[in-house]
């Protein structure tokens, strides 16, 4: 079994979605959760205590697995989530998105780098309504053509109290 698919099926038990997996330099694992999409509104956002769950039982799963790292890091996917499958993309429909081609799009000018609001999947197409220099345009591609998604933070610091 493949890693990623190890760890989404252990921690799809643990009523967590695996977002994406990193292996960097001196064997640090890094492991991303989130909720699924039917849970996420209630559920809220991840805490360091789903983190600690998710930890704990990937440990013992990696012992039994005989899965070489040396540490292990579960964290949330942050305010700049990457988008990377179909139901990902229906689930973040109306956000503001970043889109980065595998290759520049016929008439663009050899842009491969977008940023809009994500139009929810139609079939295996997924919509991006930019901004363009002739005005609003869209931008339409499929899982295939694309390298990576990320959403755009939103931050807001005029709601906080002083």
């Amino acid at each position: 079994m493949q890693l990623f698919d190890l760890i989404a099926k252990t921690i799809g038990g643990l009523g967590y979605d695996l977002v994406d997996i990193e292996r960097a330099e001196r064997g640090i694992l890094r492991v991303f959760i989130d909720f699924p999409a039917a849970v996420a509104d209630e559920k809220g956002l991840i805490t360091v205590e789903d983190c600690a769950t998710v930890s704990h039982q990937l440990s013992h799963v990696f012992t039994v697995e005989n899965v070489d790292y040396e540490r292990l890091e579960v964290s949330s996917p942050g305010l700049d989530r990457p988008v990377r499958t179909l139901a990902d993309f229906e689930r973040f429909a109306g956000s503001e998105c970043t889109v980065k081609l595998r290759v520049a799009m016929p008439g663009s000018a050899n842009r491969k780098t977008y940023t809009g609001i994500l139009h929810a999947p139609q079939g295996d197409k997924v919509g991006l309504e930019f901004e363009s220099k002739d005005g609003p345009a869209l931008l339409e591609f499929t899982l295939a053509e694309l390298d990576k998604a990320r959403l755009v933070p939103k931050v807001d610091f005029r709601s906080r109290k002083a």
